[in-house]
C-alpha cells in the first residue's frame, strides 16, 4: 500500500490508497477505501472491493488524491503511466457520478506529467501540481498548472520543487500543507539523501512554499533545517 490519503467526513475518516502495483485489468489491486472513526485508526476496508481496479485513458489506479471543492463536491484525481484523470466522488463515497457528458473518468495529463497528483485552491485559482522524471531517480520533480476550474484546462507553467547538488536529489511525490486561515503554505515532500545509493530510501521533508504578486508559485528551495516551528491556533471550548 502506498500514497496514502485522509478525508474526514460526518465523523468519519476514509483513507484511500494504492494497493499493489497492477499492470494491466487483469491484475488484481488499484483504488481502495477504508474507514475508521479516528485519523490514527484501525482502519477497515470499506466496500469490499477496490474503488478503481481498471485502467482508464491509459492511467495506472494508483496515487489518488482527493479533493473537496468550495461547493461541497469530492473529486477523486489520480493515475500513473503518465495519464492523469478526474473523477466526481458519490456523497458517500462508494463510487462516482458522471459528468454531465456521461464520462466517469475525465482525462486532464498535462505535458511532462508522471504521477503523484495534487489540487489546492487559492484566491480563486485551481492549482493542479504532479511529480515528473522516475521516483528512483535524481531528476524527480514537481511540476504545476494553473486553471479556473478542476477539472482544466490545465497548461504546465513549469517546476517549483527539484533537486539541489548540496542538500539532496529526486525531490517529489509531495502533499501542501496551509495554515488555515493564513497565505502560509508549505510542501511535504520525499527525497533522497546524497550519499544513498538506494533507489528505495528516501526520507520525508518539508520546507516554506510561496507565490509572487500575480499568483505563480515561487520556485521552492530546499533545506537542510526544514522549517519552523508554527503553531495553530485552537477553538476555545464552551463552558458547559
Amino acid at each position: 500500500m502506498w500514497a496514502p490519503a485522509i478525508v474526514e467526513k460526518g465523523g468519519k475518516y476514509y483513507l484511500f490508497f494504492s494497493a499493489n502495483d497492477i499492470q494491466n485489468d487483469n491484475t488484481v489491486g488499484g483504488i481502495g477505501v477504508a474507514v475508521s472513526d479516528s485519523p490514527g485508526g484501525p482502519f477497515r476496508d470499506y466496500l469490499g472491493k477496490p474503488l478503481i481496479d481498471k485502467f482508464h485513458n491509459g492511467a495506472q489506479p494508483i496515487d489518488q488524491f482527493v479533493f473537496k471543492d468550495k461547493d461541497g463536491q469530492y473529486y477523486m484525481i489520480y493515475g500513473g503511466w503518465r495519464h492523469c484523470n478526474i473523477a466526481k466522488l458519490k456523497s458517500d463515497f462508494t463510487g462516482f457520478v458522471p459528468f454531465d457528458d456521461g464520462t466517469v473518468f475525465r482525462e486532464i495529463t498535462p505535458k511532462n506529467y508522471v504521477e503523484g497528483p495534487f489540487m489546492f485552491t487559492r484566491k480563486g485559482k485551481y492549482y493542479f501540481m504532479w511529480s515528473e522524471g522516475g521516483w528512483t531517480g535524481p531528476n524527480y520533480s514537481v511540476a504545476y498548472a494553473m486553471s479556473k476550474s478542476p477539472t482544466g484546462p490545465f497548461e504546465r507553467i513549469g517546476k517549483i520543487l527539484q533537486q539541489d547538488s548540496t542538500v539532496a536529489t529526486g525531490a517529489g511525490h509531495h502533499s501542501i500543507l496551509q495554515i488555515p486561515k493564513t497565505d502560509h503554505y508549505y510542501i511535504v515532500y520525499h527525497r533522497r539523501p546524497l550519499n544513498e545509493t538506494d533507489a528505495n530510501h528516501r526520507v520525508t521533508s518539508i520546507d516554506m512554499m510561496s507565490f509572487d504578486k500575480k499568483g505563480f508559485i515561487n520556485p521552492v528551495k530546499i533545506t537542510k533545517e526544514g522549517v519552523k516551528q508554527e503553531l495553530l491556533k485552537t477553538r476555545k471550548k464552551r463552558a458547559s
